[in-house]
């Protein structure tokens, strides 16, 4: 587990983030930073979990739309209680059908614009859900709107089935 996390941590951040890391360092440290990376006392350590990446660095446009489920007071806080209609990716990490309909339906979202967002829950880390909401096989999709299930399906989908899919859920 800290083998994936720790590769991820490494994995999302590109060259272009630690240069602008090292830039945004080296301008709150000191000069020493440009010409040395082996200073200890302002090298910046990228991957401690405690420190916070600059607000500078760019974000993709699949993270925005997507988030990860939390509790059961943050499902109902983000979910239940959300303005906009929300999908719900109940999935799992052993499930190689929801690796591949994972990206393919945030870029679904990404594609509307803000105008819907994505949940997704982990059936092995909030059972509580998945047995409320009567997920049975995974991956399953909940389309939700103002607290209410408007439409779900089960198993994946293609790319044209789910843009439409998610253009039903917003009105279009």
């Amino acid at each position: 587990m800290a083998h994936r996390l720790l590769v991820r941590r490494i994995w999302t951040f590109s060259a272009k983030d630690i240069r602008c890391l090292k830039a945004s360092t080296a301008a709150a440290t000191s000069p020493s930073f440009t010409t040395s990376l082996q200073s200890t006392t302002s090298r910046a350590s990228f991957l401690a979990p405690s420190r916070a990446l600059p607000r500078s660095l760019p974000h993709t446009s699949c993270r925005g739309v997507s988030f990860n489920v939390q509790d059961q007071e943050d499902f109902t806080d983000r979910v239940i209680n959300s303005d906009l209609p929300v999908l719900v990716d109940f999935h799992a990490q052993w499930c190689g059908p929801c690796q591949i309909l994972g990206p393919r339906l945030e870029k679904a979202v990404a594609k509307q614009k803000g105008r819907v967002a994505m949940a997704k829950v982990d059936i092995d880390d909030h059972t509580d859900l998945a047995i409320e909401y009567g997920v049975s096989a995974v991956p399953t999709v909940i389309a939700m709107r103002g607290g209410d299930v408007v439409a779900q399906f089960v198993g994946i989908k293609d790319d044209d089935e789910l843009d439409s899919f998610v253009s039903k859920i917003i009105g279009q």
